[in-house]
């Protein structure tokens, strides 16, 4: 699954390599590394000259998706790109924005690109299709599909619901009046079996946290006043509305279900976190557990103890626990059940605010996006990859 981050862009890792994006200057450097030592096969640069209106962070933000050799790329300003993943040759690029006629977003293009099969699925949003399906070998269009709603920053999702598969698409980005919210489509021919609409009134607000599909259900959450919801798959192929919770909503923390429970991080950046279990079925909270504690900081010789919390950090299961990275570079490794969490290790790899892009674990390595300067000391913003291989 590609979550998408509102920060910056987290690496993809697969078939031996590793594809980072990132922006220096005017220009979006899409690099391919050794994952276990950084080392560069090779480059890819695009002119960019995005600006971003509310965070001072210029992207870029969408997940790199890697496939038989080849990567695709959704930048921050609509190019599409597919590249050879071994060369870095370019094998088709199209650019969304232009073509399509689509207006810079709130925070430029964030959806993350979804490879599945022969076809590349994108939410590109009014007033070109709101999702668009590509022959990833080519880049050709095969269909357009879905409302008259704006792109999110959250990426589309494949789930299999009723005996069929179905393509999951919550979009919704910068329009008046606010429109967006929850299109569910055949991925084959993009045939829209079902629309539900889901955002906020706020203009100044985007849908951020990709749905999450639960056996027969999918979960949605968006913040600013609207809160979630949980949809339950029907006969017809509709879905009918399970229940509604307006005072739980996610800004871009998209949840993790296992094993019937539903976890997810309800935290205000900088002052408040806490995961939730919640029961899919019902919405009702299973366990909550509060995630904060106390750090001595120490700079000219004084020292000072500092609260702290994981805020808006992001989830990620691994080998049968949680990873959790708290929006001020924190790693916290938690057990958790329906019964609640409990904190097995943490430690604090980057004093750095904002961090927000979601960890990534492949083979054993961890890696992390410290998008901001370290707080109290001098490391730049950074990709960094940690060992969590026992010895």
């Amino acid at each position: 699954v590609a979550l998408t981050p509102l920060a910056a862009s987290p690496a993809a890792v697969a078939e031996g390599r590793l594809v980072f994006v990132q922006r220096v200057g005017g220009e979006v450097h899409i690099d391919c590394l050794e994952p276990e030592t950084g080392k560069r096969f090779w480059r890819h640069s695009l002119p960019c000259a995005y600006r971003p209106r509310y965070i001072a962070n210029d992207g870029p933000r969408s997940t790199p998706a890697i496939a038989d050799g080849f990567v695709y790329v959704h930048a921050v300003e609509g190019q599409l790109l597919c590249l050879e993943l071994a060369t870095g040759r370019v094998v088709w690029e199209r650019d969304t924005c232009k073509e399509f006629a689509i207006p810079q977003d709130f925070f430029g293009v964030v959806s993350s690109p979804l490879v599945s099969g022969e076809l590349l699925y994108q939410n590109l949003g009014t007033p070109g299709p709101c999702v668009a399906a590509f022959e990833r070998k080519t880049g050709k269009l095969v269909w357009g599909s879905g409302p008259a709603w704006g792109p999110s920053c959250a990426s589309p999702v494949l789930g299999r619901v009723g005996g069929h598969e179905r393509l999951f698409v919550f979009a919704g980005g910068e329009s008046r009046p606010p429109t967006g919210g929850l299109v569910v489509l055949d991925p084959a021919s993009g045939a829209q079996a079902f629309q539900y609409p889901f955002r906020s009134r706020t203009v100044d607000s985007v849908n951020g946290a990709s749905p999450v599909v639960s056996g027969e259900r999918v979960f949605l959450s968006a913040s600013y006043n609207t809160g979630s919801a949980c949809l339950a798959a029907q006969a017809d192929g509709t879905f009918a509305e399970l229940w509604t919770d307006r005072h739980l909503g996610l800004q871009f923390s998209t949840p993790v279900y296992e094993d019937g429970v539903l976890y997810l991080l309800d935290g205000v950046a900088d002052r408040a976190g806490a995961l939730v279990a919640l029961d899919p079925a019902t919405g009702a909270t299973l366990a909550r557990t509060e995630l904060g504690w106390d750090e001595e900081l120490g700079k000219d010789g004084a020292k000072k103890t500092q609260p702290f919390t994981v805020g808006e950090g992001s989830l990620l299961w691994a080998d049968g626990k949680l990873l959790c990275l708290g929006d001020n570079g924190h790693l916290l490794l938690l057990a958790a059940s329906r019964e609640g969490a409990k904190i097995l290790a943490r430690a604090w790899l980057f004093g750095a605010n904002e961090s927000w892009t979601p960890p990534v674990v492949s083979r054993g390595l961890l890696y992390l996006r410290q998008t901001k300067p370290e707080r109290f000391g001098d490391d730049p913003p950074r990709l960094l990859c940690y060992d969590l291989r026992a010895p």
